[in-house]
């Protein structure tokens, strides 16, 4: 690179992406790893040429308007991009970027993690034991649904979609898939295809979310679509907290149609739903499908791989 871009982390990223990056970069790090508000991302706008935002970071129409002209790409540490607004970063000239591929294989184990946890109700045994409160056994106790041999249903067929299939497989379940298209024979793997979300419901003995936010996909899982499960179904999320109407999956959890859930993100981050925690059928965790030394490695240095491309003249492989 022909000079040395400011280059802003406003969150932690790994110690592997703040030694690369400063080897290329005058890098600007946010010490106190908080959120920053919007008026520290338009003022952080005039003082650097890029920025590293994670989903925290909200790139609204309104902040987008008020971002200066020095800041010429956001390279997003996550695949997802809900929390910005592409159509005004674009009309603002600023390049968006994302990490798509080197996430997939963690986000489908937490998924795999909160499956298993949920149908073979982990919160209330370990709860059981931690508690001292384990002094009784019969074939009756603690009696859970095997995933083993049953049908996962699951909604959005992208990257992390078939790692989580794949790693189905190995549970021999049945697969079934709905996607906005039809994946090849050959990346299907015998998995059955539903060309609406209507057609998969009944069929789910287990349902995984893995689609985008978006405002088509907002309360994708509401009263009506839950209701279209089988009962005792059980309901996995390591996609987005918007893809889930929460008061409409606590009822369906206290009515026992749903029989359990495992949660990795909620409409309100940090912190989730506190009605959740009053249900010992829920599994819950905190946001962390990515949270691997490996995983988070790769991320920051696909994003720096973006970055460099991006001011070295070329197109970076992940501009959206």
């Amino acid at each position: 690179m022909p000079d040395r871009p400011v280059l802003w982390l406003p969150r932690r990223v790994s110690d592997a992406t703040v030694a690369r990056a400063r080897q290329d970069y005058d890098v600007v790090l946010n010490e106190a790893d908080d959120v920053s508000p919007p008026e520290r991302i338009i003022e952080m706008s005039a003082k650097v040429d890029a920025m590293m935002p994670c989903h925290s970071e909200i790139f609204s129409a309104d902040v987008v308007a008020k971002l200066d002209p020095r800041l010429k790409i956001l390279a997003n540490h996550s695949v997802g991009t809900d929390h910005c607004d592409l159509e005004a970063l674009r009309a603002k000239g600023i390049a968006v970027t994302n990490t798509p591929d080197v996430l997939s294989d963690a986000t489908a184990e937490i998924a795999m993690l909160l499956m298993l946890g949920a149908a073979r109700r982990a919160v209330e045994g370990d709860r059981c034991v931690r508690t001292g409160a384990w002094d009784f056994w019969s074939p009756s106790f603690m009696v859970g649904k095997q995933v083993s041999g049953a049908k996962i249903g699951i909604v959005g067929m992208g990257r992390v979609g078939q790692a989580f299939a794949r790693k189905a497989r190995g549970f021999d379940m049945e697969i079934h898939y709905f996607n906005r298209s039809r994946l090849s024979e050959a990346d299907e793997h015998g998995a059955v295809y539903h060309d609406t979300l209507e057609s998969l419901l009944p069929e789910a003995d287990f349902l995984s979310l893995h689609c985008p936010a978006t405002p088509e996909t907002r309360d994708l899982l509401n009263a009506e679509t839950l209701a279209k499960l089988p009962a005792g179904s059980i309901v996995v999320n390591t996609a987005r907290g918007a893809l889930v109407d929460e008061d409409a999956l606590i009822a369906a959890l206290k009515s026992g149609h749903v029989s359990a859930a495992g949660i990795d993100c909620f409409k309100v981050e940090p912190g989730g739903n506190p009605a959740f925690a009053d249900l010992d059928n829920v599994f819950m965790l905190p946001h962390i499908g990515s949270a691997t030394v490996r995983t988070r490695d790769a991320m920051g240095f696909r994003a720096l791989d973006n970055l460099d491309a991006f001011f070295r003249g070329k197109t970076p492989k992940d501009l959206l």
